[in-house]
């Protein structure tokens, strides 16, 4: 298949993208290289691959790029709460506007996968589950621009919207600030965590997991589309501190202590059914324990130490 990724380098791209050319794809990947990275380098040498510098806002570049393509997968996006309080306009017109343009612009036969984000459920209700029936209500702007963008691509007939769970592991565009590598990074480095709003509870899968589910979405797209699906481990529905108690398991000499005072800035709290995407014949490869361990291997290496003299 031809396929189209926006945000092909980012953080779930740079592992995405490789799986498919090594699957026998065709991929072209647009990005604006924010972030000065170079991780699909090691992609060049497959002539499968095209790589366009650009921004997925530019409907002209989009249209040529559109038309050559079977599957668009959005992935460019501005992604967490803090993010796209900095700059609410380009999360607005990346994560909404421009996956709505793509809508427009792709003809009802094309495909379209995306991933939107688990925290369009926010607050759920205590002791149960959120399934894709569950009323969205976000409560951040990531959320709601994420919620907006979903329901474009489900008014189409050709797609498949994938509600994430926090992402988590080793990626060659690593991210530290996503919620698992986050305290594993600290308790690798610091050895120590402060948790606000401990008890507040959220679904994890792992970022080669959630590449995994696309090829699972391309091969079984016929009986998948039109509808969203949760992705997440089901034994892994864990409160902050649950999560500090699983990474002191493997680094015994870490600390977590829980501040009285203070907030989170992404309020979500919820747990969440993965029943529709396991009904489907998926199920995730990576649980919590086998990417705390990758983690600790990966920070090991990646040391954020610009202006450190040790």
């Amino acid at each position: 298949m031809k396929i189209l990724i926006t945000g092909g380098a980012g953080y779930l791209g740079s592992v995405l993208t490789p799986t498919l050319l090594g699957l026998g794809h065709e991929v072209t990947v647009v990005d604006n290289f924010l972030f000065r990275q170079n991780t699909l380098a090691d992609c060049c040498h497959y002539a499968t691959f095209q790589v366009v510098r650009g921004d997925c806002r530019n409907e002209a570049l989009m249209k040529q790029l559109v038309a050559k393509a079977d599957v668009i997968i959005p992935l460019a996006a501005l992604v967490g709460a803090p993010l796209c309080d900095r700059d609410p306009v380009a999360a607005r017109t990346t994560n909404f506007e421009a996956v709505a343009m793509l809508c427009r612009i792709a003809s009802p036969t094309q495909r379209i996968i995306m991933p939107v984000t688990n925290s369009g459920y926010g607050v759920g209700e205590k002791g149960k589950h959120c399934t894709e029936e569950t009323p969205l209500r976000p409560i951040s702007l990531y959320g709601v621009t994420k919620v907006q963008a979903e329901e474009q691509i489900l008014q189409r007939e050709n797609s498949i919207s994938f509600r994430l769970a926090t992402v988590f592991g080793v990626s060659p565009r690593m991210r530290i600030d996503l919620l698992v590598n986050d305290f594993v990074h600290r308790a690798v480095t610091d050895r120590a965590v402060v948790i606000f709003e401990a008890h507040f509870k959220r679904n994890y899968i792992h970022v080669r997991d959630v590449a995994r589910v696309f090829v699972h979405g391309l091969n079984q797209f016929a009986s998948m589309k039109g509808k969203p699906y949760n992705v997440g481990l089901d034994d892994a529905n864990l409160s902050k501190l649950e999560l500090c108690a699983v990474i002191q398991k493997h680094l015994p000499k870490f600390v977590f202590l829980e501040a009285p005072i203070g907030e989170d800035p992404d309020k979500r709290d919820y747990i969440v059914s993965n029943a529709r995407i396991a009904g489907t014949g998926f199920k995730p490869e990576w649980n919590l324990d086998r990417g705390i361990e990758e983690l600790i291997k990966g920070f090991t290496i990646l040391r954020n130490s610009l202006y450190s003299n040790v």
